[in-house]
């Protein structure tokens, strides 16, 4: 993965009291290492384009569900006008990476499927989140397909080798 691409760690929501602190939503399961004193993150607009300057956080604490941010430079509520419903981003090579079989979501799309005993099903096109949870796009050998990504049906994650081996549900795919 490019160290130098950036993940969403946290999304930017009101200022909280006078002196410069923000209320941030965490978008890690991480968020005492990923909102840290001292790492320098990135604002993303909502189209994930760079807005501003990096920003380093001074301090951080939790704060109910959410996290109390204070960066270095803003130093009173006005100095956060405009940035609530941003995003957080840092570098990928500086967070933790995922666990043993988990990947990013931006990372499925190229990825080979294939059944538990090694036959080629496809690659995956799309991600989608709908409400029924993540759903894969397959492109197969004869159509495309939809894999809901449910622990049920994903056997293994090969991240390395960017290869998903599932077990599909009986009459998804056509034999």
């Amino acid at each position: 993965m490019d160290p130098s691409r950036l993940l969403v760690v946290g999304r930017l929501r009101r200022p909280h009291g006078l002196k410069g602190e923000v209320t941030i939503f965490p978008l890690t399961d991480a968020p005492e290492r990923a909102l840290a004193q001292g790492r320098i993150l990135r604002r993303l607009d909502l189209g994930g384009d760079v807005v501003g300057q990096p920003v380093t956080i001074e301090r951080s604490r939790s704060y109910h569900r959410e996290w109390l941010l204070k960066f270095a430079g803003t130093d009173s509520r006005d100095d956060l006008d405009g940035w609530a419903g941003q995003f957080l981003a840092a570098p990928a090579g500086e967070l933790d990476p995922p666990a043993e079989g988990e990947v990013y979501l931006s990372e499925l799309a190229g990825f080979a499927v294939r059944r538990e005993d090694d036959t080629p099903l496809g690659i995956v096109s799309d991600v989608y989140e709908l409400p029924g949870g993540l759903t894969l796009e397959v492109q197969g050998p004869k159509r495309e397909f939809l894999l809901p990504y449910r622990q049920e049906f994903i056997c293994r994650v090969d991240r390395e080798g960017r290869i998903l081996v599932v077990a599909p549900p009986d009459g998804l795919i056509e034999d």
